[in-house]
């Protein structure tokens, strides 16, 4: 019953979307392939010192301060984590300026939430764009990048050579796997009107069709983040549309003014050619009167008036011609601002319909995956140098993966299902999200040693939900690389970090350590619960049985002998 109510409120959703579809032109939303799938590899594993979202977002506003109040271009940043190269040309038209920041050998960052926090404080700082704006464009940015990794045609093709000339073909764009990023990225931002706090980064550009077919191989197709974009869009065309407009009563100002002076030159080309005929009259009067002193002077004014007025006609069909470039202009710039808000318009309209589909094909394959029954979750290895392994669910009917975890870094092969733990770190979204999935239950997780000691990664024990697959809690304590993880009834055993050595961690189902061994231990150590106590190897190579209620030695090998 429950789950077709599920059903049926899925349904009705999809009716609200089809209603509104209508009109969708199924031509122009076919896609037209070819373009590379963007997914980025993050390090999902817990870390040994957890920044701020604060501290990580004051990195880009650092820098975008000082882009904002500089001159031209210029460089910020070097021997830092990041840099900015701020290349910019007003000389050189027809290409694009650009931003370019690099991540530099020394920076941490190890996922791309926290990369686009950066570039989004950036764009806020340099440019005034509001938080919700920001954010959007630096996504749109990332996934720009990484489509264009290592095509130097495209750059070139498109930017300045202010621009190009500080790219590298090798490392030009964005890499989809974060531990490439330290010194092997530039993230180039197109800049477009860099008066505008709207529109100071070019969005044709940074969601072009192969960046938003990318973002359509998503399991959310990447729905929000394009309709942000396309209420950006929106808002790019109705500022463009009232610049067109006053761009357009300036160029009727202008227009009135240059028939006013055409109306003057007229009567001065007028003037011009009666005086000039006044002036040949008086000549032919002295000509045929030399003697006649009056008319001598007469012919000689005649002549100085004529030479005056056409003076004065050529001076005002200069200005006429001036006025006429000013009025060009005007109607230019009304013409470039339309066909500005046109565009933007255009692509706004465009992508909303094929976002109406898209979210059509989201509710169908939501209802899918909330009535299906079938459904299971196990480990997939996604490093088997490293043994490592990430969550996928699995429809047991017919093998299909229909969902897979973002936490690739599971190690020693085993996790537990885990119901009700605490979890004070469970968002809002994973509770919105198993509310309708009948084949989920909202308070199951599973235990499992995550994490790598790469950067800023750590080892830890954590527990991961059972619909986002991503980690919802982790243990304070570091976990050791090579650790088992063991569970006999509600406890769950694997080797932990004292001080400098190893010793056995004792935790309840919500992740609270409860013992530690005073005996070191192997970090690589088998654990074996057995009725008698746990039995374990030694720091120095020895078996040793420990006592399950408070995890000291009952028996060494070594005092055996």
């Amino acid at each position: 019953m429950k789950r077709q109510l599920i059903a049926a409120a899925l349904v009705s959703m999809l009716a609200v979307f089809g209603a509104a579809a209508i009109e969708v032109n199924e031509n122009e939303l076919k896609s037209t392939g070819g373009a590379d799938t963007i997914v980025f590899q993050n390090y999902t594993g817990p870390h040994s010192v957890i920044e701020s979202a604060e501290t990580i977002s004051a990195i880009g506003t650092g820098l975008g301060r000082q882009v904002a109040s500089s001159q031209g271009a210029a460089t910020f940043g070097q021997g830092e984590k990041y840099t900015v190269i701020h290349a910019i040309d007003p000389s050189s038209q027809g290409k694009l300026d650009a931003d370019i920041i690099l991540i530099n050998k020394n920076a941490t960052v190890d996922h791309i939430r926290n990369l686009r926090r950066i570039i989004a404080s950036y764009l806020s700082a340099a440019y005034g764009y509001n938080k919700q704006d920001a954010s959007t464009v630096a996504t749109f940015v990332t996934v720009y990048n990484a489509v264009y990794r290592s095509k130097m045609d495209n750059f070139t093709s498109k930017y300045k050579e202010i621009v190009t000339k500080n790219l590298d073909p090798a490392t030009c764009g964005l890499s989809t796997k974060w531990n490439e990023w330290p010194g092997n990225s530039q993230i180039v931002i197109p800049l477009g009107d860099l008066s505008s706090d709207i529109s100071a980064v070019d969005t044709s550009v940074i969601s072009d069709k192969k960046v938003v077919e990318s973002m359509q191989e998503q399991d959310d197709k990447g729905v929000d983040e394009r309709k942000n974009m396309v209420d950006i869009k929106e808002r790019e065309a109705e500022k463009a549309t009232e610049k067109a407009q006053e761009a357009a009563k300036k160029s009727a100002q202008e227009n009135k003014k240059l028939e006013e002076q055409k109306q003057v030159q007229k009567e001065a080309e007028k003037k011009a050619e009666q005086k000039q005929e006044e002036a040949v009259k008086a000549q032919e009067e002295a000509k045929a009167d030399p003697q006649n002193e009056e008319k001598q002077q007469a012919a000689e004014q005649a002549a100085q008036e004529a030479q005056q007025a056409a003076e004065t006609a050529q001076e005002e069909a200069a200005k006429t011609e001036e006025q006429q470039q000013t009025a060009n202009e005007a109607a230019q710039e009304a013409q470039a601002h339309q066909q500005v808000a046109d565009k933007k318009q255009t692509e706004a309209q465009t992508e909303r319909t094929a976002i109406a589909k898209d979210q059509q094909e989201i509710i169908q394959n939501t209802i899918a995956e909330a009535t299906n029954t079938n459904t299971v979750i196990g480990l997939k290895i996604t490093d088997s140098a490293n043994k490592l392994s990430t969550m996928v669910k699995v429809d047991a009917a017919n093998g299909d993966i229909i969902r897979e975890s973002p936490v690739t870094v599971i190690r020693a092969r085993t996790m537990y299902p885990v119901s009700d733990p605490v979890v004070q770190k469970a968002d809002a979204a994973l509770s919105q999200a198993t509310e309708g999935a009948a084949s989920i239950d909202a308070n199951l997780f599973y235990m499992a040693i995550c994490g790598e000691n790469t950067n800023n990664g750590a080892v830890k024990l954590c527990l991961l939900d059972a619909y986002k697959m991503e980690i919802q809690k982790e243990s304070t304590e570091t976990v050791a690389e090579d650790s088992v993880l063991v569970n006999s009834g509600d406890s769950y055993y694997c080797i932990i970090q004292n001080g400098s050595n190893w010793v056995v961690g004792k935790y309840d189902k919500s992740l609270n350590l409860q013992l530690k061994s005073p005996v070191s231990v192997a970090p690589e150590t088998p654990i074996t619960v057995t009725p008698k106590g746990i039995i374990v190897t030694s720091k120095s190579g020895n078996i040793t049985l420990l006592k399950t209620e408070d995890l000291t030695a009952i028996l060494d090998t070594t005092a055996a002998k």
